[in-house]
């Protein structure tokens, strides 16, 4: 059976990380859906979601072993029934801003590490609000997520890589 595997959690939890990871240690393709989130060269504005749903399933259906990372709710919920398992990074909210702060660049999302640390401050600031929103970021919507799956689940609350 191939290993199909959905990552979520807060911002700076280390969902891309992990992901990485397990796509090198077990041959998975990894999926960022940050890379289809957002409407293209506007990173406030949300893709339709049709549109990512789209993409979702072009992705699961040309892969036979995957791994889908992302604190979207709404899209995770997407490939959740296709996933033989999930991993929620539930880690505190301090330890999520201190791998924020320890981040590197990004170049599928930022055209520079200057262009990256000026979204700082309001990367801190959302990862800060994450047990309080209850959109599609948020813990709750998480939690939900997690528990509404019936197959194997973890739900970490501490780094398994280190930085």
């Amino acid at each position: 059976m191939f290993r199909k595997v959905l990552i979520f959690g807060n911002s700076g939890s280390g969902k891309s990380t992990l992901a990485r990871r397990l796509s090198t240690e077990q041959n998975l393709v990894h999926l960022d859906l940050d890379t289809l989130a957002w409407k293209q060269g506007e990173a406030v504005i949300r893709a339709p979601l049709a549109e990512s749903e789209k993409t979702i399933h072009n992705f699961m259906n040309g892969n036979t072993a995957w791994v889908i990372e992302g604190c979207y709710a709404d899209l995770l919920t997407i490939a959740l029934p296709f996933a033989t398992d999930i991993i929620y990074l539930n880690l505190p909210i301090p330890i999520c801003i201190k791998n924020a702060k320890m981040r590197e660049w990004e170049p599928h999302k930022y055209q520079s590490k200057a262009a990256q640390d000026q979204n700082l401050n309001m990367l801190i600031e959302w990862i800060s609000q994450y047990d309080e929103r209850s959109d599609t970021f948020s813990k709750t919507a998480h939690l939900q997520l997690y528990n509404c799956f019936d197959g194997p689940k973890q739900m970490l609350t501490r780094n398994l890589c280190n930085r």
